[in-house]
């Protein structure tokens, strides 16, 4: 379960995103010479002695009015906002400079626990030019080298050392789910329908609800926990309209979901940023429903709904197996085609396939379609077994784990999804040569 958020923010080029991806392990962000090549917030989620915590990277802040500038401003504050600890990273070659007083500054004002990162200290001869950033006011100094990792674990035990211990509730027994989304889209308004009660804030406004609000409640003999994630609040010059992530909240929702509502805004029709969005619950391998909210604005015609399914399938290629259902919340309409998809995807969540059938399934597949030849051989499959559900997982003891190409994979998938269903839910496939 996530501890909390951290935001990694400073001047431009410091090496804010070399950092981010020796935190998270993996190169998620863009590393480039050029200043500036960070606009947006990066998230993705790191782990450190048993605590995981997501990290927020951010665009580099400078006095000077340079493109973007004001829109990168205004992303690091909203990650500031977000965040339970800034690391803020100076460069250690550079030293103090005007842009790092002024992120200062904003920091004072944030009133959060602040990790002040010295980077780009390859080696101990540049250990004595930290001394000058005691004069920010932010504590000690950390010297650190992103680029050759040095000090990144002294750093990361400070971070857990002062990460808050927020103990996410867990429910045992009832079908959690999130509702995520765009700002302004109807998550709210779909929460308030699908309790039939006004149990959350409704406005107009982008970004009303600020927190997650987790809401219990029973219908028809099954327990549920719906969780309304928080929009992003819209302030002064605050382009939300643009931004390709929703909030750092809405994250620890998936993490704690077994399925995800995606909502959609029918009138408006599918973005850019709904694929972002959907992006985490995809890695998160969570159950996944596609609510196109706000059906009754749509000027209908022949096939509209058939017509409106296929543009999800074209810009959603990889959400295949989500069942697109269609609703008003604000008419409270279609509101039990959504508790049925939910059931069924939880029902495939959760299910686990006897290890008998599930051989003959891969038995059959193998004599309706051989296995083709591919990397200097075929693959056989001896066994296979389930060994997880949410979501389920199975392991397939194979000869020789290069001869599986991708095409194959899916085929045994879908070999298993016409035998289950698993609607709404992602099926993962692990090949493991037997010994």
């Amino acid at each position: 379960m996530i501890s909390g958020s951290v935001a990694i923010v400073g001047s431009p080029n410091v090496g804010k995103s070399t950092l981010f991806n020796r935190i998270v392990g993996a190169r998620h962000s863009i590393v480039d010479d050029t200043a500036g090549s960070t606009r947006d917030r990066l998230y993705a989620q790191a782990s450190w002695l048993t605590k995981e915590f997501s990290v927020i990277d951010t665009g580099g802040i400078e006095i000077a009015d340079h493109p973007f500038q004001e829109q990168i401003r205004a992303q690091a504050e909203i990650a500031i906002n977000e965040a339970d600890i800034i690391v803020f990273v100076v460069d250690g070659l550079i030293g103090v400079s005007a842009d790092d007083r002024m992120v200062a500054k904003m920091l004072y004002k944030a009133k959060k626990p602040v990790l002040l990162v010295v980077n780009k200290i390859d080696d101990i001869t540049k250990a004595d030019s930290i001394s000058e950033f005691f004069g920010l006011g932010l504590g000690d100094p950390i010297p650190v080298s992103g680029v050759h990792g040095i000090g990144i674990g002294d750093l990361l035990d400070k971070i857990v050392a002062v990460l808050p211990d927020k103990k996410q509730k867990e429910y045992e027994g009832q079908i959690c789910f999130s509702v995520i989304g765009r700002p302004n889209v109807g998550k709210s308004s779909l929460v308030n329908a699908i309790l039939n009660q006004d149990r959350v804030i409704v406005s107009n406004i982008e970004g009303t609800t600020r927190d997650a609000v987790d809401t219990s409640f029973r219908r028809e003999g099954r327990d549920y926990v719906v969780i309304d994630t928080a929009g992003l609040k819209k302030r002064g010059q605050i382009y939300e309209a643009v931004d390709k992530y929703s909030a750092i909240r809405a994250l620890s929702a998936i993490d704690r979901s077994d399925i995800v509502l995606l909502v959609l805004d029918g009138n408006e029709g599918i973005r850019e940023q709904d694929k972002h969005v959907v992006g985490y619950a995809m890695e998160a391998k969570k159950a996944i429903i596609i609510v196109v909210n706000k059906w009754d604005l749509v000027k209908k015609e022949n096939n509209t709904m058939s017509d409106f399914i296929k543009k999800v399938r074209d810009e959603f290629k990889f959400l295949e197996y989500a069942p697109v259902v269609f609703v008003s919340a604000k008419e409270r309409s279609r509101i039990n085609t959504v508790f049925q998809s939910i059931d069924v995807a939880y029902d495939g969540y959760c299910l686990r396939v006897a290890t008998s059938t599930l051989n003959e399934i891969m038995q059959d597949a193998q004599i309706l379609n051989p296995t083709p030849y591919f990397n200097g051989g075929r693959i056989k499959i001896f066994y296979a077994n389930q060994v997880s559900i949410k979501p389920p997982t199975f392991v397939l003891f194979v000869n020789d784990t290069h001869f599986m190409h991708f095409s194959y994979q899916r085929y045994l998938e879908n070999r298993l999804r016409e035998t289950f269903g698993f609607e709404g839910t992602p099926i993962t496939i692990v090949c493991r040569e037997r010994k």
